[in-house]
């Protein structure tokens, strides 16, 4: 059975996002740069969290996390990473209109679905086996999981920033029991890893 994981950079009031998502601002407005500034400024510092994020056996992402549009695709978007995105494998990206599966060089393929969270798990865990399925975000994708009770490990990589406002992490999740099972202070960030406790 396949281990789930999720992992993101949060701010310190829980926002992964700032309002107001678009081509132009993938991660929103406000000092959201504040967000990912570790994996820029220090990547040597936090190789082995960098790393974690790309090693997995498989993929889920919202449509959010793949593109800007809503409604209907539009064909000649493929993601925002270039012809060679950094999964290396299949990833599953969860929507409600149809597209036909997306390889790209490296060996990543996207792949859209319409069914929901239970179909993304189930194709995703069929695809990684014994290994690592990781639910690469965003907050409202990260959410469902959680909710659903599909998530063993997290692990948040906290900012020193407050944004205010956004997309909030734990957003309509129930009550959730987290064991700590590490934990890392870097010079811009705190990396803390949960299990979810059922």
């Amino acid at each position: 059975m396949a281990l789930v994981t999720a992992g993101f950079a949060v701010s310190a009031d829980g926002f992964t996002a700032g309002p107001g998502q678009s081509l132009d601002k993938p991660f929103g407005a406000g000092p959201v740069s504040e967000l990912t500034r570790w994996m820029f400024q220090t990547p040597d510092e936090n190789k082995a969290e960098m790393d974690a994020l790309v090693q997995a056996d498989a993929y889920i992402m919202g449509r959010n996390m793949f593109s800007p549009g809503r409604g209907e695709w539009d064909l000649s978007w493929r993601g925002w990473w270039g012809e060679e995105p950094p999964y290396h494998g299949p990833v599953f990206v969860l929507t409600h209109h149809e597209r036909d599966d997306l390889p790209m060089d490296g060996g990543t393929t996207f792949h859209f679905v319409t069914g929901g969270v239970e179909e993304a798990m189930s194709r995703a865990a069929e695809a990684a086996g014994d290994g690592r399925v990781d639910i690469a975000g965003g907050a409202a994708t990260v959410n469902q999981f959680l909710a659903a009770g599909l998530v063993d490990e997290l692990t948040l990589s906290i900012t020193p920033v407050v944004l205010g406002e956004g997309e909030r992490l734990f957003a309509g999740v129930p009550p959730l029991k987290l064991e700590q099972i590490s934990s890392r202070a870097a010079s811009l960030v705190t990396h803390i890893t949960y299990r979810v406790v059922r």
